[in-house]
């Protein structure tokens, strides 16, 4: 097939990329990268010239906070929403969101409110199309991955809060085997969370990373989430992943039920302990 990528240089887009090219796709990468700024690209007619040809279309861009010029506004809905719009009316035979878990009815922060208005618009497009709703990813280059490793080898790990939030973290290399079989699979027009195996508190999922290393568990300091807020408003400068609005999806957990994504796959996906 040929397929348009978007995101290709990106964490999700670059494995992606390698597994299409693996399997004898030929992928026309669409990113920063290859010169072409998702801010420009936001109606319909600026993606028709990049669809002739295209088979299928995988979305894979998604920031995770918000630059001077980055917004979730362009990045998440506008130009998405186009490059749908366009695929319809050329007649692009398979549409691959990769939106993201909480992007639904409870959404409540920009990040996941600008995922759910693309999706919304895919949803009412006559496309056959998969919206992905991954948790949080975690694998070879990932930003956040090393975020994390970093804060599990410390000899004393400090917690938001009591460290219990529900997560469901699920390894990078799932959800591109999730990517390849929407390629293919019927009936389309079908959402699905992609998760990991099973959920665990934010602190085991830390501590599993220390004895995945040969360490054993370290002592925790929980710090009031109140306390956390405050001083995100300052860290997101430097650590984008601690703007505020981050830090409440975490609070407010990110777990679903895997059953409906060991179905698609016909296994059940990598447990963090199974994961390379």
């Amino acid at each position: 097939m040929n397929i348009l990528l978007t995101g290709a240089s990106g964490f999700i887009g670059g494995h992606i990329k390698k597994a299409l090219q693996a399997a004898g796709h030929q992928v026309k990468p669409i990113s920063r990268t290859q010169g072409i700024d998702f801010n420009t690209m936001l109606t319909p007619d600026a993606w028709l010239p990049h669809l002739r040809g295209i088979d299928a279309v995988i979305n894979s861009v998604g920031i995770i906070a918000e630059t001077a010029g980055q917004s979730f506004e362009n990045l998440h809905y506008r130009a998405p929403a186009a490059l749908f719009q366009a695929s319809a009316k050329v007649g692009v035979k398979r549409v691959i969101q990769i939106s993201a878990l909480g992007a639904d009815a409870k959404a409540f922060a920009p990040y996941q409110l600008s995922k759910k208005a693309a999706d919304d618009v895919l949803r009412g497009l006559a496309l056959d199309w998969f919206i992905l709703r991954p948790s949080l990813v975690y694998g070879e280059g990932g930003k956040s991955s090393a975020m994390f490793k970093l804060m599990a080898s410390l000899p004393i790990i400090p917690l938001v809060g009591d460290g219990k939030q529900r997560i469901q973290p699920v390894h990078v290399s799932d959800v591109v085997a999730t990517v390849m079989q929407a390629l293919s699979a019927t009936p389309a027009q079908r959402t699905l969370d992609v998760v990991g195996a099973y959920p665990l508190s934010f602190i085991d999922w830390l501590q599993t990373m220390r004895q995945r290393d040969g360490k054993k568990n370290a002592l925790t300091l929980p710090i009031p989430f109140s306390l956390i807020l405050n001083s995100a408003k300052l860290m997101r400068y430097l650590v984008p992943m601690m703007h505020p609005d981050n830090l409440r999806m975490l609070q407010n957990g990110n777990a679903a039920s895997v059953e409906p994504l060991a179905e698609f796959l016909g296994r059940m996906p990598l447990s963090v302990e199974q994961a390379p």
